[in-house]
């Protein structure tokens, strides 16, 4: 037997050993820590890809109401004693029940300006495990510029952990396709199209605007705004089918879930199964096929302008993925990145990994790039007032320019989930507005105490939930809109879900 064959014949016995190591781990794994809870057991039917095709956004919004009430009969109503507990999302009794609150922010909505017609259309598309309320504070800015605004719940997202189980990624996109030809239809024809997109609804956002170069029947963004966009994840991502291979047999059905937590965030699961990564992965991998192949035939040169804005340091996303799966391949056509760094002078230097110091100068190497760079950063040693550092396209001088933004203290770096939501967010604000009640104010909990106490670790909690330069990217995006313009009134007849969406559910009655 050849050298070559024992070689290979000894990595394949290498590989199965390191499988069912693999597995047995994961085995012995699932059958500790908490049960599984009956929101990680029932999922509601969902339009599948094919059905959305054909539906237009009133099928939605009614096929939507029916999952809702499905969750409400099949989980809130055959909840446990022990489980109508106030930390519950699905405890009607539960300051967090997300339908206690005037709006319930994890279903689909529709935004029109006050007066006069559309001066554009923006479609919102949340991240993975979230719910459309990540984005409303964009909404709100492009409502009041005069755009219509589509914010749709993405299939297997606000309704139960265990939809995400069952999901698959082309489900996402055809969510995207009916949201685009909805806001289409509410604006003018010659209004300008925005797609926004915040973690893996950014990958969705771009493998949407791809998809439109080769299929003309889908209508083309003339913008694209990206939040932490998920165009590369973690190398682990790619074994999670393998992961979650024991749940095949009921015993070990845990194995299906990468984390099991209690639900207390009304607008996002904190649970997540192997599915939910699975299916990322396979998104992003089919996106960055798609640019590679379209960057190798000069068609990414009819992509529309893309503004990214993304942490330096993202334990979610790879930041490096962004410049070389993205942007290294971008022509010049007004494509801009903006990075924030971490806080320099956060008063944690002996416990900063050297890597997090040095990881901007390693992604950013000196090159001449075809798209405007800016980095948000400390002005100087000794200082938490920040500045802007700009280098344009095509260019290698910088520029700077203060922002009148400090960072806040105790704050060393902002984090994935933090770049929607303005300080003042009632949710994850790190000081939320008090003119909003969701039941707990996640970005402002001092936590001291001792390990063990609470329902959740204290990691999940300390990270950084909300942005100290929404204002800064918000006024990035309102610069890609077109200049507002005095409205005049068009006679229309209303559309046939107006008032639904202008009228807020009733409140229910929630127990203290």
């Amino acid at each position: 037997m050849s050298l070559v064959r024992k070689t290979a014949k000894w990595l394949l016995v290498l590989t199965a050993v390191a499988v069912t190591i693999f597995l047995g781990f994961r085995m012995y794994d699932s059958l500790r820590g908490p049960p599984l809870d009956v929101w990680h057991i029932y999922a509601p039917q969902e339009l599948s890809a094919e059905q959305m095709d054909a539906a237009n956004w009133a099928d939605y919004l009614a096929a939507e109401e029916r999952v809702f009430d499905a969750v409400r009969e099949n989980v809130t109503r055959k909840l446990a004693s022990d489980e109508k507990v106030p930390f519950n999302r699905y405890f009607e009794g539960s300051p967090v029940y997300p339908g206690g609150f005037p709006r319930d922010w994890n279903r689909s909505y529709v935004l029109e300006p006050e007066k006069g017609p559309p001066s554009g259309a923006v479609v919102l598309l949340h991240g993975l495990t979230d719910s459309p309320y990540s984005l409303r504070h964009i909404a709100a800015r492009y409502r009041d510029r005069g755009f219509v605004v589509v914010a749709i719940r993405l299939p297997a997202h606000g309704t139960t952990p265990a939809a995400l189980t069952k999901i698959h990624w082309p489900d996402w996109i055809a969510a995207a396709r009916l949201a685009v030809r909805e806001a289409r239809r509410r604006a003018p024809a010659n209004a300008p199209l925005h797609l926004v997109g915040f973690s893996n609804g950014g990958t969705i956002a771009l493998k949407y605007a791809l998809d439109a170069i080769e299929n003309k029947s889908l209508a083309r963004a003339d913008q694209l705004v990206l939040i932490s966009p998920m165009v590369g994840v973690t190398s682990l991502a790619r074994f999670a089918g393998l992961a979650g291979l024991p749940a095949i047999l009921p015993a070990f059905a845990k194995a299906a879930w990468l984390s099991v937590m209690p639900e207390f965030n009304p607008f996002k699961y904190n649970s997540f199964p192997v599915n939910g990564a699975r299916q990322s992965d396979l998104l992003t991998r089919s996106l960055q096929t798609l640019v590679a192949s379209y960057a190798r035939n000069g068609r990414l040169a009819e992509l529309p302008p893309v503004l990214t804005f993304q942490s330096v340091m993202d334990f979610t996303v790879s930041t490096p993925a962004v410049l070389s799966g993205l942007y290294d391949h971008l022509p010049a056509n007004g494509s801009e990145l903006v990075l924030f760094d971490l806080n320099r002078n956060a008063k944690f230097g002996p416990l900063f990994r050297e890597s997090a110091e040095t990881k901007l100068s390693r992604i950013l190497p000196a090159a001449i790039r075809a798209y405007r760079l800016a980095i948000v950063t400390n002005a100087g040693e000794g200082t938490d007032e920040t500045i802007e550092r700009v280098v344009e396209a095509g260019a290698t001088s910088e520029t700077s320019r203060r922002l009148g933004i400090d960072y806040p203290k105790g704050v060393f770096s902002l984090s994935h989930v933090a770049l929607p939501f303005p300080l003042s967010d009632a949710l994850y604000g790190l000081n939320p507005d008090k003119s909003e009640d969701f039941g707990v104010s996640l970005g402002a909990l001092d936590l001291r105490g001792e390990r063990g106490t609470l329902v959740v670790s204290l990691d999940a909690l300390s990270r950084m939930s909300s942005n100290p330069f929404f204002s800064y990217l918000a006024e990035k995006i309102e610069a890609r809109m077109p200049p507002k313009v005095a409205p005049i009134e068009p006679e229309r007849a209303p559309l046939a879900s107006d008032e639904m969406l202008k009228k807020p559910r009733p409140a229910i009655r929630r127990k203290r």
